[in-house]
């Protein structure tokens, strides 16, 4: 385990305990919730070292890298998710007529495939090498480990779109400034990650399942996820919301809380969010954020 003396967004050692957390997907173990005072980042700690953060995502229950259809949780994730490809699509690629893509932590590689069949030159990078190996099976050719970053061209791609992803990155500014050069100078980063400020969040606290600790290593808001790329350079154009996420996140709290999903109860708590979120984002379960790179 590595313990952070600092802040990762912004070095701040104003730190203070923000809650405490079960992991229920693997270990079972207790993992400590910081927040910094400066920037509000909350962010596990002390985490596993990336050596060692492998084991904690190798369980049946980690859909995003085993393609599981087992379980009604694993169904209502594909159904989901099936859904949510077209919707991604439009308000992102399409939307910004972004030509090329780079797809970080593409998973199974169901976005990457569906944005080749649109026609777009697509490369996805995935630290997981059963679910590379699943996107590949799947026809997706251009598909690598994040070291191929280091590979990829100066201002390569127009969009790089993160799917759940950015909470789980290490060394989170060197990878950003990685983004940065291989983006293009007029080009879009879509980064989508859990609020911990959202209206089920409040309702399950340490319950909630979006924690996910120690596999998310950060917790963000729409303050600190500002601030970390402000600081990159990127300007924040955009937010909008997950609908489906509040359902699935408060399925799994509840089981979490209660030992029961309780499906009346999500329902409820999701049509809340949502309805909440229509005044303020800040309610929203996960928050989608799309930043233009400025130029220096």
């Amino acid at each position: 385990m590595e313990k952070l003396n600092k802040c990762p967004v912004c070095n701040s050692e104003q730190i203070k305990q923000a809650v405490t957390c079960i992991d229920y997907t693997t270990s079972k173990e207790e993992f400590q919730i910081a927040e910094c005072v400066n920037c509000s980042l909350r962010f596990t700690n002390p985490r596993p070292d990336i050596r060692e953060s492998g084991r904690y995502y190798q369980s049946d229950d980690y859909i995003s890298h085993t393609d599981s259809k087992k379980g009604l949780l694993n169904r209502i994730y594909q159904y989901a998710r099936t859904y949510m490809i077209a919707t991604k699509y439009s308000s992102t690629l399409k939307k910004y007529m972004a030509t090329s893509l780079l797809d970080y932590g593409c998973g199974t590689g169901d976005f990457l495939k569906y944005c080749m069949l649109k026609g777009h030159q697509a490369v996805g990078l995935e630290i997981d090498e059963n679910a590379r190996k699943i996107a590949s099976d799947k026809g997706c050719a251009n598909v690598f480990s994040p070291d191929h970053l280091n590979n990829l061209g100066d201002c390569s791609a127009s969009m790089i779109t993160l799917w759940h992803v950015m909470e789980h990155i290490h060394d989170l500014h060197p990878t950003i400034k990685h983004f940065r050069r291989t983006l293009s100078d007029d080009g879009t980063i879509v980064i989508a990650v859990p609020n911990y400020e959202s209206y089920d969040a409040r309702v399950y606290e340490k319950y909630w399942a979006a924690y996910d600790v120690p596999r998310h290593l950060y917790h963000f808001n729409l303050r600190s996820m500002t601030k970390l790329m402000n600081d990159e350079g990127f300007k924040l154009i955009e937010t909008k919301t997950m609908k489906l996420d509040p359902f699935y996140i408060s399925l799994l709290s509840n089981k979490y809380q209660n030992g029961s999903m309780n499906p009346l109860k999500a329902v409820i708590i999701g049509l809340v969010g949502n309805v909440k979120t229509i005044f303020n984002i800040k309610n929203s379960s996960s928050i989608i954020y799309i930043f233009k790179k400025q130029v220096l």
